[in-house]
């Protein structure tokens, strides 16, 4: 996003996927991880939202999304909002539902791999300020991104149907429940985690050593300094609902 808008300062969740600070560091751009107060940041080219987050499944209420949206069209910024994990929370809202109908500098940027199953189709679409839509596309084409008339097709397909996406919701709602509730009787602390693909955890150690304690078990974890704490682990609910109830009972041993 960054290259395709020529942005020069970048704003990111200070926890967050490392795809927003690689995409600055892409193109030179100077970097600054933030809390999601837009009353504390600095004046920037471009702001990045994650709502539900990866790693931590927070979703900003919709006060905090209005202050992103306030301070992206006050300051003539822009205000991309990465919305792939919508579809698994009940009270998340995008960025273009609260702004009152002014998309001016905002961009909702969707994608399938999680909604569909389609990651490998590296299927996904922007949504917002038609002006910056035309921006992406120019720049887009010219580097040979266009994504191919199958995905299109694909990504139809899958955008015309809803009852699969509930579905995974309720999947994902419930193996979260059976590793929060094996966690818990564990002394971990968890916190958000109320939406999206993971848990977002700590036993307040330094989180290499949490990474180890769960590789005793055989479970597979993510250190949380992939994301910008040292304390916490993402625990994955990608797995099958038998493993997840496996890693349960291992927990819980």
């Amino acid at each position: 996003m960054p290259t395709f808008l020529q942005s020069k300062k970048v704003l990111y969740p200070k926890i967050a996927y490392p795809t927003y600070l690689v995409s600055a560091m892409m193109v030179s751009a100077e970097a600054i991880p933030v809390e999601i107060d837009a009353n504390t940041w600095p004046s920037a080219d471009l702001a990045w939202l994650n709502s539900p987050s990866n790693p931590t499944g927070q979703v900003q209420t919709d006060d905090e999304l209005k202050a992103c949206i306030q301070w992206a069209q006050k300051s003539n910024s822009i205000l991309a909002s990465d919305e792939c994990y919508l579809s698994f929370a009940k009270d998340a809202k995008s960025i273009l539902a609260l702004a009152n109908g002014n998309n001016t500098g905002l961009l909702a940027v969707l994608s399938l791999s999680k909604r569909s199953n389609l990651a490998g189709y590296r299927a996904g679409f922007v949504v917002g300020d038609s002006k910056l839509i035309d921006q992406i596309r120019q720049v887009r084409k010219h580097a040979g991104l266009m994504v191919p008339l199958p995905v299109q097709q694909a990504m139809i397909v899958a955008l015309s149907d809803e009852k699969h996406v509930q579905e995974q919701a309720a999947r994902y709602s419930a193996r979260r429940n059976t590793l929060k509730a094996a966690l818990l009787s564990k002394g971990f602390k968890i916190e958000h985690s109320e939406a999206g693909l993971y848990i977002w955890c700590t036993r307040g150690e330094d989180g290499y050593k949490t990474v180890d304690y769960f590789a005793q078990l055989g479970i597979l974890v993510t250190p949380g300094a992939f994301y910008g704490s040292d304390n916490f682990v993402r625990i994955a609910l990608t797995a099958s609902d038998e493993k997840i109830s496996q890693a349960a009972t291992r927990i819980t041993a």
